[in-house]
């Protein structure tokens, strides 16, 4: 593979947190190229106290398609997510004209249990009942919560924040792992806010905590700093973030305007993992442009492991000695790789 990320060129783009943004370039996803000899783009890093965000810059997969985000669709009451009296499955309907995507890690509100979405799925158009694999991310309730609905979820406004939860959910497919991991996050948190941020109404719950008034404001001081550095900029695809100077995570997509409908989910995640592994009065240093591309060039190593999640999407793991990653492929889009998650094992 050709790069000429060694050639970094620095910008006059001053951001937010002071020094200037580094541009990087690299040829292809992560490495390898399934989808053209396109390059991609680095740009950053963009640091936020402990939070560095570097974004990736590329051409669009699937140029012209839109799709409505698990978010959107619930809110726009087109889309039906149903309790199927299991902990690990749920069942989820597009009643809609329009395509919908749901991301991995996706938290749904209410039910019996809080859960998050196990894989990433496209709905298409008025797609019937499907079932999907989920974790519950409360633990001890099997009833209504206050006025919620009992056998279904309305809302879907966050996404699971950390990655060993998401390595448990993802990797180890271990709902007694997610159950752990959750709770230290959630302690994690607590120490780092200076309050219990466990919800009254269900202490094991995941999203009740992230609701919790001082996580929300100790966070949105990322969000406010970070949200606007992919304003004006229509190619960009993915991101990659650091937390403590060491890089945690990358998330790709097949298009620009995917992309920027999750952005603000996607940086709320990382905002909030940050807050949890925040350790006061220390300095980091942010991850080199180098140090990021070799990340993504190694991710692609390891043997392919692929897993049907439907008749349309096929999801494509691979592990190598430093990250694990997960491709999502469209069947009815030549297999394009609509989203690509790097998750860095340590």
């Amino acid at each position: 593979m050709k790069t000429n990320l060694y050639g970094v060129l620095l910008t006059g783009l001053m951001l937010i947190a002071g020094p200037l943004g580094v541009v990087a370039q690299w040829g292809g996803y992560g490495g390898q190229k399934p989808q053209g000899q396109d390059e991609y783009r680095l740009e950053g890093p963009f640091t936020q106290d402990n939070l560095t965000v570097f974004l990736i810059h590329g051409k669009d997969k699937i140029k012209g398609a839109t799709f409505l985000t698990l978010q959107e669709a619930l809110v726009q009451k087109k889309v039906i997510v149903r309790e199927t009296r299991s902990v690990n499955e749920l069942s989820i309907e597009n009643i809609s004209s329009e395509e919908v995507y749901m991301q991995s890690g996706d938290i749904v509100k209410g039910g019996q249990q809080d859960r998050m979405m196990a894989v990433d799925l496209i709905l298409p158009p008025r797609s019937g009942k499907i079932g999907i694999s989920a974790f519950c991310v409360e633990n001890g309730r099997w009833s209504k919560r206050g006025t919620e609905t009992v056998t279904a979820f309305d809302s879907s406004a966050n996404v699971i924040a950390g990655r060993d939860l998401k390595l448990a959910a993802k990797s180890a497919e271990s709902q007694g792992e997610v159950w752990r991991q959750v709770a230290v996050a959630q302690d994690k948190l607590s120490a780092n806010t200076g309050t219990r941020v466990n919800g009254a109404a269900s202490p094991t719950s995941f999203q009740l905590a992230l609701e919790n008034k001082e996580v929300q404001k100790t966070s949105d001081s990322y969000f406010k700093a970070l949200a606007g550095i992919i304003n004006g900029k229509s190619d960009v695809i993915g991101y990659v973030f650091a937390i403590n100077g060491k890089i945690n995570s990358a998330d790709i997509y097949a298009s620009n305007a995917l992309f920027k409908k999750l952005w603000p989910k996607l940086l709320t995640s990382s905002a909030i993992e940050a807050v949890a592994e925040l350790r006061r009065g220390e300095k980091f240093e942010a991850p080199k442009p180098a140090d990021v591309q070799g990340f993504l060039d190694d991710s692609p190593k390891g043997p392919e492991k692929e897993k049907d999640v439907s008749s349309r999407v096929q999801m494509v793991t691979r592990e190598s000695e430093g990250s694990v990653l997960f491709d999502t492929r469209d069947r009815a889009k030549s297999d394009v790789v609509v989203h690509r998650n790097v998750i860095k094992k340590n």
